[in-house]
């Protein structure tokens, strides 16, 4: 009969303990920069997704009765930015924007010169929710992880 032979289970416990020492950090970082493009992605969705119903709604209520003139007034305007910010035309007080921190003034509705489209674009900063935590790792002044999302829609007035 032969026997088994076996290696010693001591020696390689900590090559273990070394390869997961030097693999979780990578894949840690990999999880959460995953996260943030997964938020940054879903936050620019839900701010295209807004202003599109913002320049729908001017492109649908701009004309001034039947004389096919465009025109945006103020109160248009600002029932749009409501309308991109909130949800709402007329949003009840204390109403939470669909994004943290999207403002009214991040907003802007204009009829483009000579033509009968209506443009309506927001911006929106994000930060990241690594930024606070990068700081203090790395014993450095901070990393910025501020970035700027943009949407943009031009449509013409029904």
């Amino acid at each position: 009969m032969t026997g088994i032979i076996r290696k010693p289970v001591a020696r390689q416990r900590g090559a273990v303990l070394a390869e997961m020492a030097l693999v979780t950090p990578i894949l840690l970082i990999l999880l959460l920069a995953t996260g943030e493009l997964t938020r940054a992605f879903i936050d620019h969705n839900t701010l295209t997704k807004a202003v599109r119903n913002g320049a729908r709604y001017v492109a649908a209520n701009a004309f001034q009765g039947t004389t096919g003139v465009v025109e945006v007034s103020a109160t248009l305007e600002n029932e749009a930015r409501n309308l991109v910010v909130y949800g709402f035309i007329a949003p009840v007080a204390g109403t939470a924007p669909v994004l943290p921190g999207l403002t009214l003034t991040d907003i802007t509705v204009l009829q483009i010169a000579g033509t009968n489209n209506i443009q309506v674009s927001a911006t929106y900063a994000i930060t990241g929710i690594l930024g606070p935590m990068l700081p203090n790792f790395y014993g450095g002044s901070g990393t910025s992880t501020i970035h700027s999302l943009r949407a943009e829609m031009t449509m013409r007035a029904l």
